[in-house]
């Protein structure tokens, strides 16, 4: 895993903020916010209504990765153990792990209906396949004279689980996680646009394309890019602490 710097991190940012704010002044336009107009949107609308959409996303999203995780990674684990289980429903992964998880959205919704059980399926739909197979991969890769091994010390199933599958398959389900949350946000923007009232995703849309606020949409953007990029580093260094072995060279 590559380490960044927190200075290279800050160096970019810079970058990026002045090139926005040199596009603003050359564009000239009220779709194009510069960069300390839409930073000051954002401080005033997040005591207010943007924090309330900001939490919403946010309950969806994370209970989208505990579910993932608590129902692929035991499967992921199961399947890697058992190569004739894997066998059986290998054919059924291959076909669905493919399928952009998005195009499945108006469907879910039509059958589940409104509320945040819909989007959170939406999500957790992403991160499953994706956990599964990086789990299973991961669990299936465990070198045989290791179990054989820990085998001859009187292990059973259970310890086997305990100490060899489960350390062994946790960085692939951080490393799963961490790969899918900008999907899953991205697909949580698409999933907010139908029958809510609550989320980024729609603060976003009624901003831009209802009330063409574009300094609040842009302070929405900002939102919804601190909330992946922050699940993202939590998920990093998550990583880092559980898995400290990865990093010892």
């Amino acid at each position: 895993m590559t380490k960044l710097r927190p200075q290279g991190i800050i160096l970019t940012l810079l970058v990026l903020l002045a090139f926005w704010q040199v596009a603003a002044s050359l564009a000239q336009l009220p779709i194009l916010p510069p960069p300390h107009r839409v930073l000051i949107s954002f401080c005033q609308e997040l005591p207010r209504s943007l924090g309330l959409h900001f939490l919403a996303s946010l309950y969806r999203v994370i209970s989208s990765i505990g579910l993932a995780v608590l129902f692929a990674a035991p499967a992921g684990l199961i399947l890697g153990q058992s190569p004739r289980l894997n066998r059986v429903f290998a054919p059924l992964i291959y076909l669905l792990y493919p399928i952009p998880k998005v195009v499945l959205v108006p469907i879910i919704l039509l059958f589940l209906g409104v509320g945040d059980f819909p989007k959170i399926i939406i999500i957790f739909l992403i991160l499953f396949f994706q956990i599964l197979v990086l789990v299973r991969d991961s669990a299936a890769a465990i070198r045989t004279e290791l179990l054989l091994s820990v085998r001859s010390l009187g292990a059973g199933r259970r310890a086997l689980f305990r100490f060899v599958y489960l350390p062994a398959s946790l960085p692939a389900v951080l490393t799963a996680v961490r790969q899918s949350i900008g999907t899953a946000v991205a697909v949580l923007y698409v999933a907010e646009l139908f029958a809510t009232r609550w989320g980024l995703g729609y603060y976003i849309y009624l901003n831009g394309s209802t009330l063409f606020n574009f300094t609040a949409m842009y302070a929405g953007v900002l939102a919804m890019s601190l909330l992946g990029m922050g699940l993202y580093f939590i998920v990093d260094a998550l990583e880092k602490r559980l898995c400290r072995w990865r990093n010892l060279a």
